[in-house]
Formats: structure tokens, sequence, C-alpha cells
């Protein structure tokens, strides 16, 4: 059971000694053995270790020896955070050459969605709530027939994550989700990081959280499920835009053809029927051809047609169907919230790991220098006006390249002969 260290420090009695051992555990976490006949404040020293992550993105496994009849309790503290960011970042781009070379877009994107979208808003604790939280990895979850063909989606990351052992899968899982919708044409998701992992099958959802692709009331089952999530009606026409990507597989969920003239030679492994013509390409086709029903190699599924029959979902499917800009502003927002469904995150901001625009700091580029002598502006103004400039008449376009030249001579030869001043030439 996973103790925090505090919580530890009262299940010992209060002559305890702390050492650091090596040892191999199945996670790979630094052991500290709990020992009798030792200082009172042992634990406040490794309280203070721990929380200084010398042993970044690792477990404490405390094991306390029992002085009676020598057995030892194993109690593992929690990780200093839950993924590494620089791993994050070269993972996002092995992911992109996974994505380049295997065309496995579609099925990441299931993969994340598949591992989130079993949250409860009405269940408070964690992790029996679902959402985000690295549960699919376990048999038990890749069972259900909702994740039909996703261990397929597991062993094409499981390299990545064996190389980049400081992420979670939770993260892994949604990183290579959001990955897979850029990399295809899409938005840019406003994703974080640092989502905490189940470390155990028991701590997996039941089956049934899952939307069902053709079910006896499809609006009513949609709602059923997305409010379940905490999702409004935008939120669930915008995710089902996501369809503009691959292919369903008869063998798989039950649905679509074996094949199609737009599926039957790849890219990727051939076969199964998509929604739109070009299916590894992002864009708001899904709902065009929804809308227009022509092409019968498309797929429709029941969930699908419920978007333009209902009266409040057709609001939104109409205006994505016009509208690309608006499908990918509201898709985006709606795919970073179902990301973060239902996760714990370590530490509890989350981890950015997409470069921000740098904010423009004068001081950074500054010379040191004092600021120009009352000379030194006098000469340009004079230069600025003798150009055709003055306060109240701005200098044409074409005089912009005159004042940066004429600036910068005048600033060099300020340095060159102003410095002369001071030289010492006592060496001549």
């Amino acid at each position: 059971m996973a103790v925090s260290l505090s919580a530890a420090s009262h299940l010992l009695c209060s002559s305890t000694r702390v050492s650091l051992s090596p040892a191999v555990t199945s996670s790979s976490s630094p052991v500290v053995a709990l020992s009798s006949s030792s200082s009172p404040h042992s634990l406040s020293s490794l309280r203070s270790v721990a929380s200084s992550c010398l042993f970044p993105h690792s477990s404490f496994v405390l094991q306390r020896k029992d002085p009676i009849n020598g057995t030892s309790t194993r109690m593992v503290s929690p990780k200093c955070a839950a993924s590494d960011a620089a791993q994050l970042r070269s993972a996002k781009e092995d992911i992109k050459v996974l994505l380049r070379t295997k065309f496995c877009h579609p099925i990441l994107v299931r993969l994340g969605w598949h591992d989130a979208g079993t949250y409860n808003k009405n269940i408070e604790e964690w992790p029996q709530r679902g959402g985000a939280n690295g549960s699919l990895r376990f048999e038990a979850e890749l069972k259900h027939a909702a994740n039909a063909g996703l261990l397929n989606a597991l062993k094409l990351i499981q390299p990545i994550k064996d190389k980049y052992p400081n992420i979670s899968y939770a993260d892994l899982f949604q990183l290579a989700s959001a990955t897979a919708v850029e990399e295809a044409g899409g938005p840019e998701i406003p994703m974080k990081y640092g989502r905490v992992d189940v470390v155990a099958p028991e701590q997996c959802p039941e089956e049934g959280r899952l939307p069902d692709a053709g079910p006896p009331s499809p609006a009513d089952h949609l709602r059923d499920v997305f409010y379940r999530m905490g999702l409004d009606d935008k939120e669930i026409v915008a995710l089902s835009g996501a369809h503009t990507l691959g292919r369903a597989r008869p063998d798989r969920s039950g649905w679509g053809k074996p094949e199609t003239k737009y599926t039957k030679t790849g890219p990727g492994e051939a076969g199964g029927q998509s929604w739109t013509v070009k299916w590894l390409k992002f864009d708001n086709s899904y709902f065009k051809d929804i809308k227009e029903k022509r092409d019968e190699d498309l797929l429709v599924l029941p969930t699908d047609a419920a978007l333009f029959e209902d009266p409040s979902f057709k609001n939104y499917a109409e205006m994505y169907a016009e509208d690309p800009a608006a499908f990918f502003k509201d898709y985006a927002e709606a795919h970073a919230k179902l990301s973060n469904l239902g996760a714990k995150f370590d530490p509890p901001e989350g981890i950015i790991i997409d470069n921000a625009p740098e904010k423009f700091v004068a001081a950074k580029y500054s010379t040191g220098k004092k600021e120009l002598s009352d000379s030194m502006k006098k000469k340009i103004r004079a230069e600025y006006e003798a150009i055709g400039g003055s306060p109240d008449k701005p200098l044409p376009t074409n005089y912009f390249l005159n004042i940066i030249i004429a600036i910068g001579v005048l600033v060099l030869l300020s340095t060159l002969f102003g410095g002369n001043n001071n030289s010492d030439f006592s060496g001549f």
C-alpha cells in the first residue's frame, strides 16, 4: 500500500534507524531500510532527503523491520514528479518519427481518448473515478470490448516508454494522442503533463464507461456517456470530428467494410472503412461528408448520423462543416479538457513542455552602456529631419532602412572616437 513518508513515520517506533540501501525492485526504486535502535531525528532527515529529489522521478520504498519476528514491511512513497519534462520533449519527437513511418495517427488518438474517457465526475476518489491514469496498459482493461485493437497501439509506443522511463504511461498516452492530431494537420492542443499512473490492474475501471457506436438512441447515449465526464453538447460534437482520422474494422469494432477504394492500399495496414476520403488528414471533412451522404464507401455510424439529426448537435455540426477554424478552436479546447479528466497531477499545476513565445525584455539586448548623450540625440534628429522626417510627419516606409543604417554608423563612430579619449598609450 502506498503511503507518504510523513504517514509512515507514525507507523514506526520513535527510535528508528534510517539507511539508504542499494536494492533492486520491480520499479527500480531506491530502497530505504528502517530498523530499530536509532535517533528519533532520523525520519525527519529522511523526509528532507526525499523532498530534495536526490532520486528524481523515482519512488522511495520504505522497509520496516520488525524487531520481534524479523519480518519486513515495504511501503512506497510518492514520486517527486510523475514525468520528466526533458524526456517528454524527446518522446514527442520520437512519436513524430513513429507517426511518419507507421501511419498510426488514428489508433494513437484512440489510445489517449479511451484512457481518459472512463472518467466519472460523480466519483471523487482517485483512481476510482477513472480518467487519464494509465490504467489502459493493463490486460484487464485492454480486454474491454470498446478497446479492441488497442493492444497494437500499446505495442507501438512501448519502446518509447522503455527509452524514456521517467514518463508516466498516462502522460505518454495523452502525448501520443495530441501529437498525432497535430502531425495530421490538426490544431495545436494546449496540453499539460504530470499525470500519475495507477499501479495495479485492480485499479482499472469497470467495463461499460466508453461510448457504443450503435445504441438504440444514439443522441441520448452520447449525452449519457459524455455528460458523465462533464462534457457538453458542443464538446461532444467537436470531439466527434476526430473521426476525420482513421477507419473502422469489422474484426475489431464490428462496424465498417473489410476494405474500400480509399483503404485497400493503405497507407499502413490496408483495409477497413474510413469516415473520410483522406483519412490521415485532420480537417473538417468528417462533418461535410456526413452532411452530404454522397459516398457509400465512407462510413456513417448511428452516432455520427445523430450529429445532424439532433437539433442541439446539429447547430454545431453545421457550423463545423462550414467553418474549419471554428472546428479547430473548439476541438483543441475539448481535446485538452478530455485529456485531463480524472487525472491526478504531480506537480499539481502540471508540466508544460511546449515552448511559449519569449517575452521581449529590452534589458536583455542592452549593451550595458549609458543612455545616448544629448549631442548624439541631436545628431540622430538632424539625420532624421535631413531625409524628410519630423515629429509631425512620419517617414515614408522606404526610409526606415536608411535610418537604421545612419543610427548604426553614428553609434559606431561614437564608440570608436569616444573610447579613445581614455585610452592608455604609454606603451608607445
